[in-house]
């Protein structure tokens, strides 16, 4: 009897054994390679894009007002950790079209390199932090916090699937971020600048897709459904609209009795040349240089449009925070 009770007890050990290596086996384990994969994964070379957030506090002149700085830099922190989550659960819903990409197809969820249960992990953990953290910097920019994730998730579900409606709903992005910068601070979005941002988002998004089917050429399908909606020549067509209007838009925004009542001279049109060369920059770089497949990429590694940026920025502090008396041929009296 004993020696059948030590064997029964040998034998529940080592099933206890199997089912332990089992569950070892199971679980998704964390190295030092999943880490890089994770850290891959929140694309922060795309946290450029947050940096819309700081256009109402540069434009409204109060960029020397600490506190409210300090708010703008934590609005930007709190859309990178959204933005971060948002290409995650993106990643873990298209994994699969992903892995028909020549590009995404390196990603670490399409290659493997990543599981999908620690992604989805990480992703709720920063929608949850950005979340928690848009509310704690006011009640009205933590809605506009939920309204971006919200549209972002139901972007990767169905709306990335729906032509003309997918590069739109990209384009509200850009939008959400320049609103919640203005809401951040307590101030308020010109009419003009918020139009021209969706404007130029919409090119730049245009762009995007029209490299994406160039390089995906007859397999564009298999990829994503809704570029089969597009061709060359209405992607062109799109992207000629949208800069036209977003020129425009941004024209007379500069000369708008909107900027002339807060800075006091529309010096902020000086700002309209490098505006014109970026999207000339960018339209030669689509469809000279075969490029606009990653934006966020190229606005911080092409030369012309880094340069043009820093002028831009420069240009605009200058006119933004320069007395109007510096500047008497600029002034206009009301």
């Amino acid at each position: 009897m004993n020696c059948g009770g030590r064997n029964d007890t040998a034998v529940m050990a080592a099933i206890h054994a199997i089912q332990s290596r089992q569950r070892q086996h199971d679980m998704p384990r964390v190295t030092s390679s999943t880490v890089g994969a994770v850290v891959s994964s929140l694309r922060m070379h795309q946290w450029i894009k947050n940096s819309l957030l700081f256009a109402a506090i540069v434009f409204a002149g109060e960029i020397t007002d600490l506190p409210k700085l300090a708010t703008a830099i934590a609005g930007f922190a709190v859309f990178c950790l959204l933005s971060s989550g948002v290409y995650l659960f993106n990643d873990i819903a298209d994994r699969s079209n992903d892995r028909q990409h020549p590009l995404k197809r390196h990603r670490p969820l399409a290659s493997g390199q990543l599981s999908p249960a620690i992604a989805a992990t990480v992703c709720l953990l920063l929608l949850t932090a950005g979340i928690v953290g848009g509310f704690s910097i006011g009640y009205a920019f933590g809605c506009l916090v939920c309204i971006y994730v919200g549209q972002n998730i139901l972007y990767s579900m169905v709306l990335k699937q729906v032509a003309i409606l997918d590069v739109m709903v990209l384009a509200m992005g850009f939008v959400l971020r320049a609103a919640a910068g203005a809401v951040g601070i307590s101030s308020t979005a010109s009419p003009w600048l918020v139009i021209c941002s969706l404007m130029l988002s919409l090119f730049v998004a245009c762009g995007k897709r029209r490299h994406e089917l160039k390089l995906l050429k007859s397999h564009a399908a298999d990829h994503r459904a809704n570029l089969t909606g597009y061709t060359p020549e209405l992607l062109d067509l799109m992207m000629a609209i949208t800069a036209c209007a977003g020129l425009m838009t941004y024209v007379l925004y500069t000369l708008s009795p909107w900027v002339l009542v807060r800075n006091g001279s529309f010096a902020l049109s000086l700002t309209i040349p490098t505006v014109l060369y970026g999207i000339f920059r960018f339209l030669y770089l689509v469809h000279r240089q075969d490029e606009g497949g990653e934006p966020s990429r190229l606005f911080v590694t092409d030369i012309g449009l880094l340069i043009n940026g820093v002028v831009w920025l420069a240009v605009t502090c200058f006119a933004v925070h320069a007395p109007p008396e510096s500047l008497p041929w600029w002034w206009i009296e009301l």
